[in-house]
């Protein structure tokens, strides 16, 4: 048998962060580890399988609950699929959303950026739609939801 995998070793291999891995255990999504004769976390690899798994949903910008909700899925996987796909959809659609938005905020800049031809601040294209959101063709630039 290999050395133990420690939490140094299981963030290593996951690219997790220790403190991440140890607010996964605090919300539930992550089992904490059995511990050693010396109270140190000894993971398994159930737990890297599980952390790759939330890293992954992450990156494609599942929330939390939503993560919380496919892993449940996940330890069930006698199951109907039909509640993942929904919660996919669901990202999906947010995605969307956001890609709209982002789009959008694209097109604006992209015209206050061509309408200032340089010159003064007082005479900047730039300076003065940042300052009357009137000026905007959208009102449509908010992209952090």
């Amino acid at each position: 048998m290999g050395r133990p995998l420690t939490i140094g070793r299981v963030a290593a291999a996951t690219g997790c962060k220790v403190q991440t891995i140890r607010y996964y255990e605090q919300i539930g999504v992550l089992p904490s580890p059995d511990r050693s004769e010396g109270n140190q976390r000894i993971y398994e690899q159930t737990h890297i399988n599980r952390l790759i798994f939330i890293r992954h949903a992450r990156e494609l910008g599942f929330p939390l609950k939503a993560i919380r909700d496919l892993l449940s899925l996940a330890d069930d996987p006698g199951q109907s699929c039909e509640t993942a796909d929904a919660i996919a959809r669901n990202q999906l659609a947010q995605v969307e959303q956001r890609i709209s938005r982002l789009q959008s905020l694209k097109i604006e800049l992209e015209r206050m950026v061509e309408q200032c031809r340089g010159g003064q601040i007082s005479d900047c294209r730039v300076i003065e739609v940042l300052g009357d959101h009137t000026l905007c063709i959208s009102d449509r630039h908010d992209v952090s939801h």
